[in-house]
């Protein structure tokens, strides 16, 4: 099984414009198209609840949405078994569900998420859309927290005539640096 970890961000490394979750208001037409076709090929989508609350999925039998949150009482009304889950599982207890049974799974948001897969070496590669933009304020990709992690670029591609980029990373195990 493969982790994806994919994102959008300005050439100033901010994955959000101001601190607004709303990501389609910034990104462009090209990126919001290569992610839909990922966000379609992909079983299973993990966010946190930071990512869910301003622009919920509604559950699809073609997915299996999964929501991180430490509250999961709040949701108990909307919780959809093999559809739509709201857990408080750990990202190794999460991830280790689906070892045998899918062949990649895709974490699509929030900086608290990105940190806490990437801190626990979870993540396999690291699909970035780099957006011509810069916006001084926003959030990171992660959080203040330290961390050393080694990339090695597998492809890019120029998306459109602004030159938005889009890229995947392998990340080096501790093994490979």
């Amino acid at each position: 099984m493969k982790t994806i970890l994919i994102f959008v961000s300005t050439l100033d490394g901010k994955v959000t414009r101001w601190g607004d979750a709303k990501i389609r208001s910034w990104s462009s037409h090209a990126d919001q198209a290569y992610f839909d076709s990922i966000w379609n090929a992909t079983r299973v989508v993990i966010m946190g609840s930071g990512t869910y609350k301003p622009d919920p999925v509604k559950p699809d039998p073609k997915h299996l949405f999964i929501v991180m949150t430490r509250h999961t009482s709040e949701y108990k009304g909307l919780h959809k078994p093999g559809l739509l889950e709201f857990t408080n599982e750990s990202p190794e207890a999460l991830l280790q569900r689906f070892q045998y049974s899918e062949e990649n799974v895709l974490i699509v948001g929030g900086s608290h998420m990105a940190t806490s897969f990437l801190k626990k070496q979870l993540i396999d590669e690291l699909w970035l859309t780099i957006e011509p933009k810069i916006f001084g304020k926003g959030d990171s990709l992660v959080i203040n927290e330290k961390l050393d992690i080694e990339l090695k670029l597998l492809s890019f591609n120029r998306a459109n005539d602004r030159g938005t980029l889009i890229t995947k990373y392998e990340i080096l195990k501790n093994e490979e640096k």
